[in-house]
């Protein structure tokens, strides 16, 4: 690195240090969450506040902390930045490891430097691009780990439809054969699907099934924060496409969303329901990430909007006429919890207050002050829709002055005994949650 650069870089960490100090948050996650959220003025910086405490993974016999009535066991470890599960009929557990394809050029001193802050996490740790498979042992109860499929691109979502498995790259869905109880899938993936690839801004692609198999839903995420690369780049981004399984054709299902990182049935309307990371830059109690229903056609602000109809003003050009269209999200977790996870769960074997609703994977964003998400939380649903404020389920990912970083939680799902499955990418780990009775 050059000495103009170096100096740069050094000018801007000092920055970075002043505007985390002036920027700091005044809400946090709780106060901030439901239906109707506090929404400051947005402010503007020559550098956003940046805070991520450092990578340091877990010690032996370390944990996350968990909610009482609870108890937490590590399932495995010594993964490649674990992402996704995905349980199939027969109880195996899918692991899909994986990171940025780091495509998306660097053309700012701030982007260099705001990714070694994140790099320095263990957030920007090699990803595995394979899926290993997870089998518990009916004699130890231990589990197995097989090396299950190689050589992808950047994977994230997964979803088997009756013998085909489809894995979405951060590029294209791609389909494998799978028969029950293997333990590896030799034979070559057939692209099905492109998908949005170039750049990849957000590269994950969250991928969900409808129930008898004949669509899958994909979350594709903007390619910008706020239209910086152009709008050309956005096409067919933030966005929830609709794949049909028959011919591979697909369009746009909903559109304005800046990040739909996980995707879910809500189980008593049958609704489609998202997750979704909002925009960064304009201090640190906006804009809050949601959880939100998803209507066919629906437009929901990106990049012109947030949350209903606020005008962003950074955007060039501005839509009226989109902005008059932009649908309030249903429900607000906190500004910058970086929601990566989603699971409805009718009945687990979790305790009662956690039968029904949603449980959220706040991952933790670089661009806030005070540290808020680094958990797992519970929305409560009552006639399809979420109440009351979300109820911290896991936590203790990271140290309690905020500069060391244990783990992350991601992907969520649910094990053929109820229990909730985290896979926590920092960590390199799957955790097993249940009720401490089991």
């Amino acid at each position: 690195m050059n000495k103009p650069m170096t100096k740069t870089l050094i000018a801007l960490a000092l920055a970075t240090i002043v505007a985390g100090c002036a920027g700091k948050a005044s809400l946090d996650a709780a106060q901030q969450s439901g239906d109707t959220p506090p929404l400051p003025a947005p402010q503007n910086f020559l550098v956003p506040p940046m805070q991520v405490p450092d990578g340091v993974g877990w010690k032996d016999g370390q944990t996350p902390r968990v909610a009482a009535g609870l108890k937490i066991e590590k399932i495995a470890d010594g993964l490649m930045h674990p992402r996704q599960l995905y349980v199939l009929p027969n109880g195996d557990v899918l692991v899909v490891e994986s990171n940025s394809p780091g495509t998306e050029p660097v053309t700012t001193p701030k982007q260099f430097l705001a990714g070694m802050i994140k790099g320095g996490s263990g957030k920007g740790g090699k990803g595995g691009n394979r899926i290993t498979l997870l089998r518990k042992a009916a004699d130890s109860g231990s589990w197995e780990k097989h090396p299950f499929i190689d050589h992808l691109h950047s994977p994230f979502g997964v979803q088997l439809i009756g013998d085909s498995l489809y894995v979405a790259n951060t590029d294209a869905i791609v389909k494998f054969p799978y028969q029950t109880g293997s333990t590896q899938v030799t034979a070559p993936g057939v692209e099905f699907a492109d998908l949005p690839g170039t750049i990849d801004h957000h590269w994950t692609k969250a991928l969900l099934a409808n129930s008898d198999g004949t669509k899958l839903y994909v979350g594709v995420g903007s390619n910008s924060n706020i239209t910086e690369n152009g709008l050309d780049v956005e096409y067919r981004r933030a966005a929830v496409l609709e794949v049909d399984v028959a011919t591979a054709s697909s369009r746009i299902y909903a559109s304005g969303i800046r990040n739909p990182t996980g995707l879910g049935w809500e189980p008593t309307t049958g609704k489609l329901w998202a997750i979704a990371n909002e925009r960064d830059e304009i201090g640190a109690d906006l804009v809050p990430d949601y959880l939100t229903s998803v209507q066919d056609g629906g437009f929901y602000g990106w990049p012109y909007s947030y949350y209903g109809q606020n005008v962003d003003t950074r955007v060039t050009p501005q839509r009226p006429d989109l902005v008059a269209k932009a649908i309030k999200p249903d429900y607000a977790l906190g500004s910058h919890v970086a929601a990566l996870g989603l699971w409805f769960s009718a009945a687990n074997a979790l305790p009662d207050k956690y039968q029904g609703g949603a449980f959220v994977a706040e991952h933790g964003s670089w661009n806030r002050s005070p540290l808020s998400g680094y958990a797992v939380v519970h929305v409560a649903f009552q006639q399809g829709r979420p109440v009351g404020a979300p109820e911290p389920v896991v936590t203790g990912f990271h140290s309690d002055d905020e500069k060391d970083l244990y783990g992350a939680p991601v992907g969520l799902a649910q094990d053929k005994d109820g229990a909730l499955l985290i896979a926590d990418d920092v960590g390199n780990t799957v955790w097993r949650v249940t009720s401490d009775s089991h």
